[in-house]
């Protein structure tokens, strides 16, 4: 099974990039996408239908915001839009399908980069998350959680782990989240099997930063522990320019 993760950035601005094609041709079973920034009738949803994909849309109450979705090519067993907290679901923060004995959400974990307020939401956030998480895990054991985690974990997930230090996304505090997170029974499906130093999935659309791959690795597939023996592989396809994001293909037996 071949599921993409992708923060968009704007699927109504991808569209117009190139992404209908790409999708064609990578044709991943589930598509778990963040940002899409548009509600379902904004969207031309009948171009994924006639591709075969059965599509589920989360989007933010307010307008060209956040909001989450999932494409699948096989319908799901059920479908669950949001997390059941008033404040997260105002910004389509969470969707999920089961299919075939797994759990697979599309997740958009919240950027403090706009100031304190906005941090403040964030670590909020990161703190239900944990234990709305560890629920789902004690339910679905074939959890996979996929998206924007809006966190480096390590120095070797971002280009200049020093002066980067005191930005939102490489906070210490944000780092020993990620800690506690992979420590209570996850695995971030891309260390688990490449240890290369820069790899990222975001990169500003300043100074040239993709060019040069000054980036943040951002975007992650996490799995329940249960899975680690069925990853067959967990690639960065860097070269795919739609977003300033790109999409992480992860493939399970």
């Amino acid at each position: 099974m071949k599921i993409i993760t992708y923060n968009i950035n704007g699927i109504r601005s991808a569209l117009q990039k190139g992404f209908y094609s790409w999708l064609k041709a990578a044709r991943p079973d589930v598509l778990c996408l963040q940002e899409i920034k548009a509600h379902e009738s904004q969207i031309p949803v009948s171009f994924f239908e006639q591709l075969g994909y059965h599509c589920y849309w989360f989007p933010a109450e307010k307008k060209g915001y956040s909001g989450t979705a999932i494409l699948s090519l096989s319908r799901p067993d059920k479908v669950h839009v949001g997390c059941g907290h008033q404040d997260y679901d105002f910004e389509g923060r969470v969707i999920a399908v089961e299919l075939g004995g797994y759990y697979i959400m599309s997740v958009y974990h919240p950027s403090g980069s706009s100031g304190q307020e906005r941090q403040d939401f964030k670590m909020k956030w990161l703190d239900f998350f944990l234990y709305y998480a560890l629920a789902l895990k004690k339910k679905h054991p074939k959890l996979i959680l996929s998206g924007d985690y809006n966190i480096c974990h390590k120095p070797i997930d971002i280009h200049d782990p020093i002066r980067n230090a005191k930005n939102s996304g490489f906070l210490p505090e944000e780092r020993a989240w990620m800690d506690a997170f992979v420590g209570s029974g996850f695995i971030d499906a891309f260390r688990e099997t490449d240890s290369r130093p820069h790899q990222y999935t975001w990169w500003s659309y300043r100074a040239n930063a993709r060019a040069k791959n000054l980036g943040w690795r951002i975007d992650y597939h996490m799995l329940s522990e249960a899975l680690k023996g069925q990853i067959r592989r967990c690639v960065i396809l860097s070269e795919i320019n739609h977003s300033d994001h790109c999409p992480v293909l992860l493939e399970i037996e």
